[in-house]
């Protein structure tokens, strides 16, 4: 199943479910039509997300044979899964408990070793497996720097009790699995740059002695494995939000021997904003069309001076909607990755054709996968 170029996935949080019986029914229908149009004469991956309350299900012994069986039978395999979301994700508010239970609890750490736990029951021999998860929790729930920190602190500890065990896993399994890290707005770990200096500054200074200390081994042994379990997830909507540069954040990464989990090929919405009075008000318009009640739609907006005025949501970037300091808005409401105009907003192709190219030129990553969850919305504009 392992090619050159990668694995190339969707990720099943476009299906609504509330339990794994849901999931499944989801997979049964759609998965075998995607199948067919994508890769109708070999095997296809599948970048599964469970819920907390699926996760329980499956887990049982009976609901895997099953579940594996049909993976045979539809020549599917998994090889990555998104651990971000804990509980239901459509058809309720979502918004910042996207993050709910965060890395500072038990509850998030119990639910992502259970993930690794499925995951090595369905990886494939000789093949990687990877988890992307919470950006360690959402920044605003903190009002003081202390609590910020003592925040950090704690999620980092429950991260690095992950790569225990992910450790472990591989000792008795030979299999290598890794958390995926996903920075993206208001996270605690928000962009590219925040990521590499936790990982830096918090991550290896906590995690190199306890890794030490759990499995008897020298320092630089330690680090090499904490930066074989823990990898970042780039996400390039989310990089693109923040106008990254995508090339010197790939560098920067590998120069550090840190490495990226996965790529998730998505795109958010964008407009530029030196334009007329007429079409600034279409423009207006047009973002408050996407302004649904389900997600958080986070807007960073480009100054002049090349500064960045970010917003925890639509609402309250609308509101400020005249604020002449912006040229560029980027939202983060994830579209369709094919369409680039939609009328005078555009989306952030461009950055997936970016990312991409350097992945092609100079591999960074063997797991990608297409990450689009707001079909219904889309649709409705």
């Amino acid at each position: 199943m392992k090619v050159n170029t990668g694995h190339l996935t969707y990720c099943t949080n476009i299906h609504p479910g509330k339990n794994w019986d849901d999931d499944f029914k989801a997979l049964q229908e759609n998965f075998p039509v995607i199948k067919q149009s994508v890769s109708p004469n070999g095997p296809l991956g599948l970048g599964l997300r469970l819920s907390n309350t699926s996760s329980l299900e499956l887990i049982k012994e009976d609901a895997l044979t099953e579940f594996k069986r049909w993976l045979k039978e539809n020549k599917a395999y998994v090889f990555t899964m998104n651990g971000f979301p804990y509980g239901e994700f459509h058809r309720t508010v979502v918004k910042e408990d996207v993050h709910t239970p965060d890395w500072t609890t038990d509850a998030r750490r119990e639910y992502t070793i259970r993930l690794f736990n499925i995951l090595q029951s369905l990886l494939p021999e000789g093949m990687n497996g990877g988890i992307s998860t919470s950006p360690l929790s959402y920044r605003h729930w903190f009002k003081t720097a202390d609590d910020f920190a003592q925040a950090k602190r704690t999620a980092t500890l429950n991260v690095i009790a992950v790569i225990k065990e992910l450790i472990r896993i591989s000792e008795q399994t030979g299999k290598i699995m890794h958390l995926d890290l996903e920075p993206e707005p208001d996270g605690i770990l928000e962009t590219g740059r925040e990521f590499i200096d936790w990982f830096e500054n918090d991550l290896l200074p906590l995690g190199i002695p306890a890794i030490e200390s759990s499995f008897n081994v020298a320092g630089i042994e330690a680090e090499s494995l904490i930066k074989k379990h823990l990898c970042l997830c780039y996400d390039v909507c989310h990089f693109a939000i923040g106008y990254e540069a995508h090339d010197e954040v790939l560098k920067e990464l590998e120069a550090k021997g840190i490495k990226v989990g996965k790529i998730q090929i998505s795109a958010a919405l964008k407009a530029n904003l030196d334009k007329s009075e007429a079409d600034r008000e279409i423009i207006k318009n047009s973002f408050q069309t996407f302004n649904e009640p389900t997600y958080l739609h986070q807007v960073v907006a480009l100054k002049k001076d090349g500064g960045l005025i970010r917003y925890s949501d639509l609402t309250p970037a609308l509101e400020d909607f005249e604020n002449q300091e912006a040229t560029q808005w980027r939202a983060h409401f994830h579209v369709p990755i094919s369409i680039k105009e939609i009328g005078l907003l555009q989306s952030t192709q461009d950055d997936i054709t970016t990312v991409l190219e350097l992945q092609k030129n100079a591999p960074f990553t063997d797991h990608l996968e297409v990450e689009t969850y707001t079909w219904k919305y889309y649709r409705s504009n």
